[in-house]
Parts: structure tokens; sequence; C-alpha cells
């Protein structure tokens, strides 16, 4: 008997643990800071980096020397954002200049759409190189 009463008394804790525990999830939701579109552009972005660019271009950002161009920092993402924007929409073939080094490789068309192009554009652009934000529809006004 005496182990069924502590065994209840710890059910009811836990349930009273649990209730508790929506409610400040609720408050803390209620009270949690929303993102500006930039900030949760970056962080679609940060994603879609990890997954598709990380390779080439390291997770650091910094590239291979020689092979592929680092994108932290980076003088073709800030001085050529349309270039910038086509490569990642399209892809890129042939020889380009970043940073005072010449790289001549192959970047195949990753197969996202405008509003991800513009959300990996802005991570690596907030990330390692400060810019202006790059919206789906700039991405939409870059043609082949």
């Amino acid at each position: 008997m005496k182990y069924v009463l502590i065994f209840t008394a710890a059910l009811l804790l836990i349930s009273c643990g649990d209730d508790k525990k929506e409610s400040v999830t609720g408050n803390y939701a209620a009270n949690a800071v929303q993102k500006t579109p930039l900030e949760q552009s970056v962080a679609r972005g940060k994603e879609i980096y990890g997954e598709l660019c990380v390779t080439c271009h390291m997770p650091n950002g910094k590239g291979v020397p020689g092979a592929f161009p680092p994108l932290n920092p980076s003088d073709w993402l800030t001085e050529k954002p349309t270039e910038s924007i086509h490569a990642v929409k399209y892809g890129l073939k042939g020889e380009i200049v970043v940073n005072g080094q010449t790289y001549n490789n192959v970047m195949l068309p990753l197969g996202l759409d405008d509003q991800e192009v513009a959300d990996v554009m802005n991570y690596t652009i907030q990330a390692w190189n400060k810019g202006e934000m790059v919206t789906a529809e700039d991405v939409k006004a870059v043609e082949k």
C-alpha cells in the first residue's frame, strides 16, 4: 500500500510538471522576439549551404585554394552581385578572379528556386561579407 501511495504521488507530481512546462513554453513562445525577414532568410540559407555548398566552399567558407573560390571573404560576392546570383542560380563555368586569385572550374546548377538562391546568398553575404539583402525578386530578375 505504501508503494502505491508513493507511486500515485510521484505520478501526480510528474503530471503537474508537464502542465507547468506547457505554460512556460506557451509564455516563451508569446514573448519570443520575431526574426526579421533577413534573419529568417539567413537561417534558411545556412541550412542550404550546409547541404549543398559546404563540400566545395568548406564549412568556414574559405574554399580550396586553386580549386574552389572562397566565400569568406569574397570580393566577387560583394562587387559582382548579379554574377554571383547567376552562378548560384544557373551554375558557373570558366575563369573568375576572387580576391586576386584566378579560379577556373565548374559549378553545376544546384536546382534551387529563386527564394532558396536568395537565402543562400543572404547567408554567405551576412555571415562573411556584409552587404544588402538579396530577395527572390532580385534573383528572378537575373536571366540566363
